[in-house]
């Protein structure tokens, strides 16, 4: 049996499309909406624009996560790889896609990719975020873009 190592979710919300996507884009506002309880917190002033910026963000367990992004299209997509401070990316990858529906609702679906996940210790917990974990942050997203 094959492994699935892409897993996504996705959901309608109603917000405008620019309204979930800066809630996204502004790495401060992420541990509000996290689904896996682990952000603990980012600095004001690294709002993402382009592929190649980088991120960094404080964890709950006190480690610290530069993430490379490596997609970008304003208002519709942001991908980033996580990568220990001066290291290079173990290999996994989180996903946003962002479709307008109309301009007050969006369809977001959000992606976590390990498919060059090569860090043996990082394993188990990749294999432990599937469609549940993605749509728990999907579900908080849209209770801040609505309200």
């Amino acid at each position: 049996m094959t492994e699935l190592r892409r897993v996504s979710a996705s959901r309608v919300i109603d917000a405008p499309a620019a309204t979930v996507f800066e809630l996204i884009a502004d790495p401060a506002n992420q541990p509000r909406w996290d689904g896996n309880d682990n952000l603990g917190h980012a600095d004001a002033g690294q709002r993402v624009h382009a592929v190649g910026d980088v991120f960094v963000m404080h964890l709950n367990n006190g480690n610290v996560r530069e993430n490379h992004v490596v997609a970008f299209d304003e208002g519709r997509v942001i991908a980033w790889r996580p990568s220990e401070v001066g290291g290079a990316s173990p290999g996994h990858e989180w996903r946003w896609e962002i479709k307008p529906l109309s301009p007050t609702s969006a369809e977001v679906t959000h992606v976590y990719d390990w498919s060059d996940l090569t860090d043996e210790k990082r394993l188990v917990r990749a294999r432990a975020t599937g469609p549940d974990q993605l749509r728990a942050s999907l579900d908080r997203l849209a209770a801040l873009a609505e309200a």
